[in-house]
């Protein structure tokens, strides 16, 4: 099995309930949803393709991941789309090291590959969720470009688990714009509802990512600012 690595970077997670903690993240390559504010449009628009993407095996990929993070960084399988792909080699390589390998999916193929943490951001504009993956679901971040989506989100996630934590994060370009519209719908969201909880992109304040020499620095502005990079 050899998985399209679009890009491999260590940084610390940006989002969610691990927000803050060391992490190595593995984003791989195609996605079918083409969300017009994609951050990681490099993935799959036409436009931002990059001239060659690197195919790694499981366990070349977990050597890298030794070799790059030390031990107790969890691991972020990411996109596009990794929900696409057979997981299971790569996860028993990343388990083999000791390491605790989360996801971040659309939900829109099932989960193969023992994995530790599933992050569901549902996109209920295109392909929505699976009724298997909403119930493996730990966390789910759903991305506001509009006050309409936080309904259209939640709506997706029939037989999610009691315990599974809801993000509402404003799409990049709103958060930074301070979009009130957006900003405002999801703090009187949260208000009527307590268990829905108000996220941001931490990493994006910091340029967390950048630091790192594998991760892709270029100016991808959908959903943001083409001199920002995002």
């Amino acid at each position: 099995m050899k998985y399209p690595v679009y890009e491999r970077f260590y940084t610390w997670q940006g989002e969610g309930v691990h927000l803050g903690r060391a992490a190595y993240f593995i984003r791989l390559y195609g996605c079918p949803q083409a969300c017009p504010w994609c951050d990681s449009a490099g993935t799959w628009h036409r436009d931002y393709r990059p001239d060659g993407v690197t195919l790694m095996g499981a366990n070349e990929l977990a050597e890298v991941v030794r070799a790059e993070s030390p031990d107790g960084a969890v691991v972020v399988i990411t996109g596009g789309e990794p929900i696409l792909f057979d997981l299971a080699p790569l996860t028993d390589a990343l388990h083999a090291l000791g390491r605790r390998v989360h996801i971040e999916t659309s939900g829109i193929a099932p989960l193969r590959g023992a994995l530790d943490w599933v992050t569901l951001s549902p996109k209920p504009s295109g392909q929505p969720p699976i009724p298997e993956v909403v119930a493996r679901a730990d966390e789910v971040k759903i991305i506001v470009h509009d006050p309409g989506d936080i309904q259209a989100g939640l709506d997706t996630l029939t037989g999610l688990p009691d315990e599974a934590v809801i993000w509402l994060h404003p799409e990049w370009s709103k958060a930074r714009e301070r979009d009130l519209s957006v900003l405002n719908a999801i703090t009187q969201a949260v208000k009527e509802n307590p268990r829905l909880r108000a996220g941001y992109q931490m990493h994006k304040l910091y340029r967390a990512d950048d630091l790192d020499a594998h991760s892709d620095k270029r100016l991808i502005p959908l959903g943001g600012n083409a001199e920002l990079g995002y």
